[in-house]
């Protein structure tokens, strides 16, 4: 038997996007829930043309409480959530369909792609994994008032659907806002909320107070081995914008404590080498960004690190040591991937003119 499927969403003020998010899964769910957290726009009104099931959730500045209340609503065997930003492409619509019609209802919880931003030519060049589908009967919770997480367990299954994340606009300040109040009021953060704040510090150019919370959180050595890599390498960014290169360069090796090099790693340390005029330490490193694996270790994968940019950037750097044929080369790989890239392009009409006098 086919399992059955609640949709389940948390918006305000989503009047731009909701209807889009809602046309794209319409017709491959058995329920709509729509959690209506405050909008004062047409939000409500265009979710009336979907769903009879919407309902009012008084806003506490909590993400979990909301998503929590809008599981609670749903009736079906699974439930799927989304934001209103979030689309299936008609591709993953097809693939949505055939999960649908062929899960196992033993599997407790499925991951799909989140594809969250894309090169010229449409190729995704970012995304991550989340757990989606979720048995109803299983009561699996959100855990955190910003950054929440949905924590699951038991039969797990990896499927081959993607969500595309396809934002128009974002209230920039409200989760720092949050992160504030809670300090403010005397709650704790965890060491994967002293993680996000500290993201917020960094978005908000407060590097100095961002430096601090990354340093507490690694410290604490109790984040997630990903959050660990992840907020090493957004310390590097910090001292960057403070120019401090020595620990921007410590903040980059840092990462070498909890996994071999990476090619985001290897894309940074390149690019060191090159503000430092040191060319064969510098294209050492984007070499090894095109040799080292590039897998996606449960969170966040930007391909750019392991494709086009250490390419063009070895053109760049092959050019300058007047190795004409091998910035040839790399550029010539980097514009397989980026074929109508302005620099790509003119970086072939200068390489050209240079190999046509020869």
């Amino acid at each position: 038997m086919m399992i059955t499927i609640s949709l389940c969403m948390i918006v305000k003020n989503e009047e731009d996007v909701i209807g889009r998010c809602l046309d794209s899964i319409k017709g491959l769910v058995d329920e709509i829930n729509i959690i209506d957290t405050g909008s004062n726009d047409r939000t409500k009104e265009i979710a009336k043309k979907y769903t009879d099931r919407i309902f009012d959730f008084q806003w506490i500045d909590d993400f979990a409480a909301a998503r929590n209340f809008s599981f609670q609503r749903a009736t079906k065997d699974y439930i799927i959530w989304l934001d209103a930003d979030d689309i299936f492409t008609a591709e993953d619509q097809k693939k949505f369909e055939k999960l649908k019609q062929t899960l196992d209802p033993a599997i407790d919880a499925v991951s799909m792609n989140y594809h969250l931003s894309f090169d010229d030519e449409g190729n995704v060049t970012s995304h991550l994994k989340r757990y989606r589908l979720v048995k109803k009967e299983n009561m699996f919770m959100w855990i955190g008032k910003v950054h929440e997480f949905l924590s699951v367990s038991g039969t797990l299954f990896d499927s081959d659907v993607a969500v595309t994340h396809l934002p128009l606009q974002h209230d920039h300040e409200r989760n720092l806002r949050i992160y504030k109040k809670m300090i403010a009021t005397g709650i704790p953060l965890s060491p994967r909320d002293t993680f996000y704040y500290a993201n917020e510090l960094r978005d908000h150019s407060l590097f100095k107070e961002a430096i601090q919370y990354y340093h507490d959180f690694l410290n604490s050595k109790l984040g997630w081995i990903e959050d660990n890599i992840h907020a090493c390498f957004k310390l590097a960014d910090c001292y960057h914008k403070l120019n401090d290169k020595e620990k921007e360069l410590d903040s980059i090796l840092r990462t070498f404590i909890y996994t071999a090099p990476r090619p985001e790693a290897c894309c940074r340390l390149g690019y060191f080498f090159m503000e430092q005029d040191n060319h064969q330490a510098a294209i050492y490193w984007y070499h090894q960004a095109l040799t080292t694996e590039n897998e996606l270790h449960g969170g966040f994968q930007n391909k750019i690190f392991s494709t086009w940019l250490p390419h063009l950037q070895l053109c760049v750097l092959y050019d300058r040591l007047k190795n004409y044929e091998k910035a040839y080369f790399h550029n010539e790989e980097a514009r397989k991937y980026k074929p109508n890239d302005h620099n790509i392009l003119q970086n072939k009409e200068y390489l050209d003119k240079i190999r046509d006098e020869k």
